[in-house]
């Protein structure tokens, strides 16, 4: 896999000249060893920088003298460049390219469902085990936050130990304050245990709603009971629990259901490049033309749509997966931000309304 474009000579100035003044993706195959790979917001400045004959006083990099040619693509984006940078390293320089691009797997929360007491805690690395995976969050410190806060809900276990229930084991201070339902002093039956899990599991994949909603339902029958302590304490109750999903982040999903849509501009004129999300798993970009044909008139619902039904989806093993949400996190976390991101709640029902908003505010430059 390399960029579409290719310059064979660079021996004048003008050779140098065929590579544009715009954003873009290069590779330079060397005479030995792993191509140079680069991102630059103006080729030709950097590939002139390269590859003309150098300065005898210059410090700076030249690979003139072993470049023998030069691929180059033009991108319309920041996070474009990183998604093409990324799979042309993960290619040509498959033993080095995580170094290479300083990619870092963002945080997880994993609720291990392998174990007989199972917990959460929060962890970089993806595994086929059985386990749910939530995220990605920021980082391991908002993770951490989020966790804490949410668990405050729910009785599972917080300790890390591999627990051997007894009655005379000395618990923990979550035991003490009821916010654990004691599995190591055998104070609850596995069943009981695994049902507070599956609470969990439900909370996280509904991103909340399970909880909120059976808060809420206590809420209105102690209301019409007229308990109205019981009433006020279920509706602080409510409050928090909005306030710790708050602290989850905006990408944060159970990723088996971690869908959604990067819609950024094109370097191709009156396009879009969209980059769809499919459980936690970037696919490959597909450009979308907003200009209008007079000859064939295609609405740009029927445009998103058509473009939708053409992927081929495909979910990556989980290190890759991981890779893929890093570049994600690093694009959304970051300050150069463009371009949106619509999420996508379930496969069957895309938002087709909302990408056509998203894409019409990219193309006129009105992104949030």
């Amino acid at each position: 896999m390399v960029p579409a474009r290719v310059l064979d000579c660079w021996d004048t100035e003008a050779d140098l000249l065929a590579a544009p003044e715009a954003a873009g993706v290069f590779l330079i195959e060397l005479g030995d060893g792993p191509p140079y790979l680069g991102r630059t917001a103006d080729l030709r400045k950097r590939l002139t920088r390269l590859l003309a004959p150098p300065s005898p006083r210059s410090k700076r990099l030249n690979v003139r003298g072993i470049a023998r040619r030069v691929h180059f693509q033009l991108t319309g984006s920041k996070f474009e460049s990183d998604w093409l940078l990324y799979r042309l390293a993960r290619h040509r320089r498959p033993d080095d390219y995580r170094r290479f691009l300083k990619l870092r797997p963002p945080p997880f929360l994993k609720v291990h469902l392998n174990n007989r007491f199972p917990r959460t805690y929060v962890t970089t690395r993806l595994t086929a085990a059985r386990a749910l995976f939530y995220g990605p969050f920021r980082s391991r410190a908002a993770a951490e936050r989020f966790e804490n806060a949410f668990l405050d809900f729910f009785g599972i276990r917080r300790c890390e130990e591999s627990l051997d229930p007894a009655p005379d084991h000395p618990g923990c201070i979550y035991g003490e304050m009821n916010l654990c339902l004691r599995p190591c002093q055998a104070a609850c039956s596995d069943d009981r245990y695994q049902h507070e899990v599956g609470r969990v599991l439900q909370f996280l994949n509904t991103g909340g709603d399970s909880l909120l909603r059976e808060i809420e339902e206590t809420r209105e029958a102690a209301g019409e009971a007229l308990e109205f302590e019981t009433a006020a304490r279920e509706h602080e109750r409510l409050a928090k629990v909005k306030d710790a999903l708050r602290l989850r982040g905006e990408l944060a999903r159970d990723l088996d259901e971690l869908h959604g849509v990067v819609v950024q501009r094109s370097a191709e004129e009156s396009a879009v490049e969209l980059t769809l999300l499919y459980k936690g798993t970037l696919q490959a970009p597909g450009t979308l033309s907003y200009a209008a044909d007079a000859d064939l008139p295609v609405s740009l619902d029927a445009k998103v749509r058509g473009l939708l039904e053409a992927v081929d989806w495909a979910e990556a093993k989980p290190a890759e997966k991981a890779e893929h949400l890093a570049l994600l996190r690093r694009w959304w976390f970051s300050s150069f931000r463009r371009g949106e991101f619509v999420p996508v709640e379930a496969m069957g029902r895309l938002p087709l309304r909302k990408l056509v908003n998203a894409v019409s505010r990219v193309a006129s430059g009105r992104e949030r």
